[in-house]
């Protein structure tokens, strides 16, 4: 595998396993706002479930962003002043409007409001989407490849006597 696959491929497997992470923590908030925290109880956010979908990834946006800056793209420095944050964010936001998007689909259009639909639309095929749109904008945009020039890299300067 030539070496440019393989640091994409480290890249995103790190990036896979601190998304499971974020995704784990979310998901939990997410059931536990639209369908209940215990079984038989009421769950506050059953009617707004784009609400409980948007809260909950924003606590898994936060464990999220440490995990991506100080393991999944631990090699790669960002080019903004903030270290990213802003960038990171605002890329979340943006993209977390793809899973939401599915939800919404799920619910308003095939009228379906049960754990197994919410779950699936959002948490499977929304998150894959908006992963992997996720993962290319963070890699190129948060946290690009930095490139170091060694010395043989830059050619002499010819000085004029």
């Amino acid at each position: 595998m030539p070496r440019a696959r393989r640091r994409v491929a480290a890249d995103a497997s790190r990036f896979l396993v601190v998304g499971a992470v974020a995704t784990t923590v979310a998901l939990l908030i997410f059931n536990g706002l639209v369908h209940g925290f215990n079984p038989g109880s009421d769950a506050p956010l059953n009617d707004r479930p784009q609400l409980a979908f948007f809260l909950a990834n924003v606590v898994g946006m936060l464990v999220s962003f440490r995990g991506t800056r100080d393991w999944a793209f631990r090699n790669r420095s960002s080019r903004h002043t903030d270290g990213g944050r802003t960038a990171f964010v605002v890329i979340n936001l943006v993209t977390m409007a793809i899973p939401m998007g599915f939800l919404w689909i799920s619910r308003n259009l095939l009228g379906l409001d049960d754990p197994v639909s919410d779950n699936l639309a959002a948490n499977v095929l929304g998150l894959f989407a908006g992963t992997s749109v996720r993962f290319l904008l963070l890699r190129q945009y948060v946290f690009p490849r930095s490139f170091a020039v060694t010395r043989e890299q830059v050619p002499e300067q010819v000085s004029e006597v």
